[in-house]
């Protein structure tokens, strides 16, 4: 492990301040989850499966809206796409306390779709500013700047919903999250590394190209333009036969099996942290300890800080599946919880593995995604990250009013285990495919 890498990184000023915005940035979303779950349950009177479908609901409208945005950013900039995000934060999240349960699912799917992306566009602009060594440790760093975020804004959130005022706390949360936009419009992050200028080298290309032609016979001239027109006629056809198919193909060229691969660990890791998130609250409030709910997040973040220190000095990578598979495994152990302690002190064990997963993840998919559709891709690993987070906080929720508190934790550990091995079984059945198919030649 180099430990001195992050002193080579932060000594690069864009990456300090990006870092520095990114977290002030998040504190917003880090607090929404709790104080959304704990305004249904205790100020609309619902139980934690209909939190959990909340929570879902607005999860479901984030990964619709990430690749979009994350496709915006690529195309128009990151100002106008980020836009629609800071008019859509305040007015919808100064409606949602305000309303009945039926209404508030429509309105956090929007509010979801709208979200200011934050999260993809810190990792985008990350894997612009930092590349090679240093990109292990930026994302490290990135995930380990999260985690201190979490260890703020979800104790926030419960404490303002426990004091009854959930309402003012879900608008304040839209106006902050609108105003951190703001700021990240005037900051303006590099999404993608300075280019030649295209107009320059087309100029360049085209002159080329007439030195060529004029240099040429006469007779090969007037062949050249008889033909011309014939060739672009076919040209037009042939581009008229391949139509939506290669439009398609052509789109998503950068989904390969690795990629897959990364957004379905991406994906486990969200139903694990989220099943979790909604297991410590009904743990707590369930025991009428709804005050130390910041002590468990705090032991379960400040554990996902060093594991992810450590993970940021390594000099090698580790799988994420492997990651997500150890942290999956050691949330199972949570249900064993007798009071506060026992909760926060076997929280470290899976926190340890928090931020290697995420770092581990959003590294993989800089290296394999090429930079001009990165914000896309990084579009669609949130979608995944968040589809995940959708499923795991009913999943748990129904566990946990089904049966209690203790099976939510289990519920998502076990469906975490399943999903890494399966994906670790078809790596393998992969590998020996690849590994068999020049023997069969």
């Amino acid at each position: 492990m180099n430990f001195a890498l992050y002193r080579e990184l932060l000594a690069v000023p864009p990456i300090r301040r990006l870092l520095l915005v990114g977290m002030i940035a998040r504190i917003p979303h880090s607090a929404a989850g709790v104080l959304l779950t704990l305004h249904i349950v205790l100020t609309l009177d619902r139980g934690y499966a209909a939190a959990g479908a909340a929570a879902a609901v607005m999860t479901i409208g984030i990964a619709v809206g990430a690749p979009w945005r994350g496709r915006r950013v690529d195309t128009v900039g990151l100002r106008k796409a980020l836009i629609p995000s800071v008019i859509a934060e305040t007015v919808i999240w100064s409606i949602v306390p305000h309303v009945s349960y039926q209404l508030l699912l429509p309105l956090v799917f929007v509010g979801g779709l709208l979200t200011l992306p934050i999260f993809s566009v810190v990792r985008q602009s990350l894997g612009v500013l930092a590349s090679g060594e240093q990109r292990r440790t930026a994302f490290a760093l990135d995930a380990v700047s999260t985690e201190l975020v979490f260890m703020i804004g979800p104790a926030a959130g419960a404490l303002v919903a426990t004091a009854g005022f959930s309402v003012l706390g879900l608008t304040v949360i839209g106006v902050a999250t609108s105003v951190s936009g703001l700021f990240l419009m005037w900051f303006n992050p590099p999404t993608r590394r300075a280019v030649p200028d295209s107009g320059f080298e087309a100029d360049q290309q085209e002159g080329a190209e007439a030195a060529i032609v004029a240099a040429a016979p006469a007779h090969l001239q007037e062949a050249a333009a008889e033909l011309a027109p014939l060739a672009a006629a076919s040209e037009r056809r042939r581009q008229r036969r391949s139509g939506l198919r290669h439009k398609v193909i052509h789109n998503f060229s950068w989904f390969t099996a690795a990629v897959a691969a990364v957004f379905a660990a991406a994906a486990g890791a969200g139903m694990v942290l989220s099943g979790t998130d909604v297991g410590i609250v009904a743990a707590l409030e369930t025991g009428g300890r709804q005050a130390e709910i910041g002590l468990v997040f705090l032991c379960w973040c400040a554990a996902s800080v060093v594991g992810g220190l450590l993970y940021g000095a390594m000099q090698r990578p580790v799988s994420p599946i492997l990651l997500l598979l150890g942290m999956s495994a050691l949330t199972v152990p949570m249900a064993f919880a007798t009071d506060t302690w026992t909760l926060s002190l076997l929280s470290l064990l899976p926190g340890l593995l928090c931020a290697p997963v995420l770092s581990a993840a959003s590294e993989k998919v800089a290296d394999l995604v090429e930079e001009s559709r990165r914000g896309e891709a990084m579009g669609w690993y949130g979608s995944a990250l968040t589809g995940g987070v959708a499923l795991g906080a009913p999943l748990a929720g129904l566990f946990i009013d089904g049966v209690g508190p203790w099976a939510g934790f289990v519920s998502v550990g076990v469906a975490g285990v399943v999903l890494c091995l399966a994906g670790l079984g078809l790596q393998y059945r992969r590998r020996r495919r690849l590994a068999a198919a020049p023997r069969s030649t």
